[in-house]
């Protein structure tokens, strides 16, 4: 469903930023049309969820991929640019660009619905108190996207001086504004407030599709990732557990249907990101290619998630649960092979194409994804207990996943000692070579884990293990790469799929973890992130 541009006009300080183009500043802001009525409130609602994505540049930013031969043409200039954690001036539909017009575009259209509420006033309805709590809950999760794309990971330590992002709370009213960064802790403070106001007016009765809105579990595993993230463990693990609720494995991903379905992509990436999935709480459309880019294409292919990370690091590795393989997985994970790449992937993104001029055969590539399921849920509630030290609850919830999406791992408990004798016994990554990993790195967040080799840092290397497994290809693994300020490789994969060099290492606290704003942004006086 798209919004008529026409009537509702957004001039937003930060959108204006980046274009620096003459019509908008010919336009007044307060030409824009006013939200008055129920309806017009919830319409607009539609088109409060970011619309381009994170997901291909996280993943190619991430140690979910390596660069497959230096002279492999499945390629641009700007992937090459993405992948080695330069600053992007190159323009492309998976821009970080777009993306932060996109979350900036979507929280004007949040700012417009509450503006709208407080206008109509009153005794307002129960479908306008939803409509605000919505509203709310959107301004609060774009704004938290872009501080996790463009800011450095929340800490305790130095997020108190490190630069955030400018949190828009009202319509734009200025031509041109200048924006303050502020901090990233005054930036979470915000959200906070945002989540704690907007989250018991969460309802859905009013939404004709709820799994495209901001439904009460969404919100609760909102609620569980932001506390995650702002290192109020005990808050995370109670929203978790109202997104779960009693019976969690009721609402987990049913991997024993996906093991039946076709053998084919489009078969297993459809009911992957259907609104029929009960462990989907919120789906989002976007203009880009993961469907290509991280599916069954040559696409950019010279980066990828290549056989040796699977093997050594993630899907295909020795776990916990044993020997895995391929075929230990209910989704059985997908083997591609060329003549200059090879890569292993979970079939995850449709493919669509939207048609603006049918005739001249030209428009759009779509796709759909969940922004938030019970599976991410679930393994973040067991890493907000291990940092509470309650490692028998995380064990188990750490198990109930395990079992749900590995067929080899039924009848499988794990305990905590389980898990921190499998940990002690693996090497960590590149400590006797740069080039050779395993399923374990080192940690060095800005938050206690107890010593390397100790209960807790094995608990979380097995939650992190879990969740790069869960998540793959959905871009979150770049924000606990973030988080937990892992060190990483730049590494290139010869013809026999092996790792023959190093070009470049992300050290800890490297200011790259923080993806530049956008050059216009930069070009009309907003300050840099700095780079050394």
């Amino acid at each position: 469903m798209k919004l008529n541009k026409n009537k509702y006009i957004v001039i937003l300080g930060a959108l204006c930023v980046l274009s620096a183009c003459n019509d908008y500043l010919d336009k007044m802001p307060d030409n824009r049309a006013e939200i008055d009525t129920e309806g017009e409130v919830t319409k607009i609602l539609v088109e409060a969820y970011p619309d381009h994505d994170y997901i291909v540049v996280n993943e190619m930013m991430s140690d979910n991929t390596d660069r497959y031969l230096a002279n492999n043409p499945n390629t641009t200039r700007y992937v090459e640019n993405v992948y080695a954690w330069n600053d992007v001036v190159e323009s492309d539909n998976e821009s970080s660009e777009r993306f932060w017009v996109s979350c900036y575009d979507r929280i004007s259209n949040a700012n417009l619905a509450l503006e709208g509420i407080d206008r109509i006033g009153g005794t307002i309805s129960m479908n306008l108190k939803e409509a605000k709590g919505e509203a709310l809950l959107c301004r609060a999760f774009n704004h938290f996207l872009l501080a996790s794309q463009f800011c450095m990971a929340y800490n305790s330590q130095t997020s108190s001086t490190d630069l955030g992002i400018p949190y828009i709370e009202a319509p734009e009213t200025k031509l041109n504004p200048k924006y303050d960064r502020g901090t990233v802790a005054e930036l979470y403070a915000k959200i906070d407030r945002d989540i704690q106001e907007g989250l018991p007016l969460i309802g859905e009765d009013y939404y004709h599709v709820p799994k495209y809105h901001f439904n009460k579990r969404a919100a609760y595993a909102f609620a569980a990732r932001f506390y995650l993230f702002y290192e109020k463990w005990a808050e995370a693990e109670k929203y978790a557990t109202l997104c779960l609720g009693a019976d969690p494995g009721s609402l987990l991903r049913d991997y024993k249907k996906m093991e039946g379905l076709a053998n084919d992509y489009l078969a297993h990436a459809n009911h992957y990101s259907s609104a029929e999935v009960a462990a989907n709480l919120l789906l989002a459309t976007t203009y880009g290619r993961p469907g290509y880019i991280l599916g069954n294409y040559s696409t950019w292919k010279k980066f990828a998630h290549v056989s040796y990370i699977a093997e050594h690091e993630d899907i295909a590795a020795v776990n916990v649960w044993g020997n895995t393989s391929t075929s230990s997985f209910y989704d059985r994970p997908a083997y591609y092979d060329g003549s200059n790449f090879s890569y292993v992937i979970f079939k995850r993104f449709p493919r669509e194409f939207e048609y603006t001029n049918p005739v001249a055969g030209i428009g759009y590539n779509r796709s759909v994804y969940p922004l938030l399921t019970t599976d991410e849920c679930l393994i973040n509630r067991a890493e907000a207990r291990v940092m509470q030290n309650k490692f028998n609850e995380a064990a188990a919830d750490l198990t109930l996943w395990m079992q749900n999406c590995l067929k080899s791992a039924a009848g499988q408990t794990l305990t905590p000692e389980m898990i921190q004798a499998f940990y002690k016994s693996v090497k960590y990554s590149y400590d006797d070579d740069p080039l050779v990993s395993t399923v374990k790195k080192h940690l060095h967040p800005h938050f206690d884990i107890g010593e390397e080799g100790g209960m807790k840092e094995s608990m979380l290397q097995c939650v992190l293990g879990c969740r790069r497994i869960e998540t793959m290809h959905m871009g979150i693994r770049w924000w606990d790469i973030k988080r937990y300020n892992i060190v990483i490789p730049r590494r290139t994969i010869d013809i026999s799929g092996n790792p023959v060099s190093v070009e470049d290492i992300l050290e800890q606290d490297d200011p790259r973890r923080a993806i530049q704003i956008p050059l216009k942004a930069r070009d009309a006086g907003m300050l840099p992130n700095p780079r050394k």
